[in-house]
């Protein structure tokens, strides 16, 4: 049974193409992955489908009957949710009152049954696998949580037509198992899922059928079984790409950045001693909780240091906001893009000077011929897909929202460079535009540490790695003695390096 069936989709932003007719189906009980570049149509897409886009031309069918007039509201009572790579959620309020917002109906002064509230609660984040507290505000979760919290609310929807935007972009390799067993059960019942995802390994593991956009086109549809994951590579950029991680060596110079024994309460860190060199990218690897977000947000300001010492170029500094680091030419590009890589309504180009605003300023003012000069040179540099240097960061798909990200942090001419989750939720092109960028950096001399929970990013593009465990380093590998095992092993407490 077709569960949902776009025909000939079409659609424009100011003259550029989104959508040139593309077709998409999905069927009872079964994941239909939809995979293509950033910028390839997927988002526009799913906005149809979920009633926040109105089409230029095509149509949308719902079990047979077709939609006209879709709306928001109309796509929930049809049965269609969606849980996007950046969950929607209200910070102040706890999980269980976000999980009713989505979910109760009734007047504003209706009684509240909170004992039922938080019952239904608790049972949704079970069949999610989501080990958690229905009491704690959203604030309070990690990434990783957060989406959990999005897949409970829509089992709770007892939505038909499932959209699955990037679900393990941050979670663990547990986490992800837990994930497939909810979509495996979800399928049984007769639910479709609307998968998207840059992880060939994941859509070949889990999907039964796969569409392929490139530049607002289907270029392909059929059974994964038929389609080899370097088929849909090329398929979706349109040519081969031989080298995701074109690591390749380079001079290694002094210690740029180095920490001893350094702890803060708040960040739950303790007895951190690490270097990087200048030329070295040093790979930071654990699992979700382990610390490295909190170690990055303390060497940039963001956390209080209790104790211990950072040194830059052998010299003991301190770093107590993200002012001190920017004047040390510390950079630093953090995992959640949206909420704090870039400003969405800000232009392009006021974003990428925002860190260095001294560099476009005179007397006080913009000085809008020398923020154009350096904006353009960084876009150039960075291959930003964007029609307008002006127009908003929010209009960007994810991966060129991430190169805008990284463009303010190069504009200051940093020493180090600190990359939480530098590719996550990126496309396999631009994911390999990043990598080559990151390593031009380093030949440059930048000591550069990255933060990522994908292992084969991990090994194929770090000269060291360092692996946390419960807020410390647990062990330092070379990259020639790192495995998957070892790093795995070490983050579980089960082994430290030899």
């Amino acid at each position: 049974m077709l569960l949902l069936e776009a025909g000939a989709m079409a659609k424009s932003f100011a003259g550029v193409h989104a959508l040139r007719g593309v077709s998409f189906s999905l069927e009872a009980g079964e994941v239909h992955a939809l995979i293509g570049e950033n910028g390839a149509g997927k988002s526009t897409l799913i906005r149809i489908i979920t009633g926040a886009l109105a089409p230029d031309g095509g149509t949308l069918k719902v079990a047979g009957a077709e939609i006209t007039h879709h709306t928001p509201g109309r796509a929930r009572a049809l049965g269609i949710a969606a849980v996007y790579q950046q969950p929607a959620l209200f910070p102040h309020l706890t999980v269980a009152e976000n999980i009713a917002l989505a979910l109760e109906s009734g007047g504003l002064w209706r009684k509240v049954n909170w004992r039922e509230r938080m019952a239904r609660a608790a049972a949704l984040l079970e069949s999610a696998g989501a080990a958690i507290e229905p009491s704690r505000l959203v604030s309070t979760l990690s990434m990783p949580e957060q989406q959990m919290v999005e897949i409970a609310k829509a089992i709770g929807a007892e939505a038909r037509i499932l959209i699955l935007d990037e679900p393990t972009a941050s979670l663990t390799a547990r986490e992800v198992e837990r994930l497939f067993r909810v979509i495996a059960a979800l399928r049984a019942e007769g639910a479709g899922i609307v998968y998207i995802s840059h992880r060939l390994e994941e859509i070949a593991a889990i999907a039964d059928r796969v569409t392929v956009l490139r530049d607002g086109q289907t270029v392909a549809a059929g059974r994964i079984s038929e389609l080899p994951a370097s088929e849909l590579i090329r398929l979706m950029v349109g040519r081969e790409i031989r080298a995701i991680f074109p690591k390749r060596e380079v001079p290694i110079g002094r210690v740029a950045l180095e920490t001893r024994s350094l702890a803060s309460r708040a960040a739950g860190i303790h007895d951190i001693s690490l270097s990087v060199r200048a030329g070295e990218i040093l790979g930071v690897a654990g699992l979700v909780g382990s610390g490295r977000t909190e170690l990055a947000e303390t060497l940039f300001g963001l956390r209080p240091l209790d104790s211990g010492e950072i040194l830059l170029g052998g010299k003991a500094v301190t770093i107590g906001s993200p002012a001190d680091a920017i004047r040390l030419q510390i950079g630093y590009v953090p995992e959640d893009r949206r909420q704090h890589g870039v400003v969405l309504d800000m232009p392009i180009a006021a974003n990428i000077s925002l860190a260095d605003l001294g560099a476009v300023t005179r007397r006080g003012m913009i000085d809008h011929p020398a923020e154009r000069r350096l904006t353009r040179r960084y876009v150039e540099r960075l291959r930003v897909k964007t029609a307008s240097i002006y127009a908003s960061a929010g209009s960007l798909s994810g991966g060129n929202q991430q190169k805008v990200a990284l463009a303010r942090w190069l504009a200051i001419e940093p020493t180090v460079l600190i990359l939480d989750e530098p590719t996550q939720g990126v496309d396999v092109a631009s994911k390999s535009e990043i990598h080559a960028l990151m390593v031009d950096l380093a030949e440059r001399g930048l000591a550069i540490i990255m933060i990522s929970s994908e292992l084969p990013e991990i090994l194929g593009m770090s000269d060291r790695i360092a692996v946390m465990r419960a807020g410390s380093v647990a062990g330092v590998l070379d990259r020639r003695q790192a495995t998957p095992q070892t790093i795995l092993a070490m983050a579980l407490g089960a082994e430290r390096p030899s």
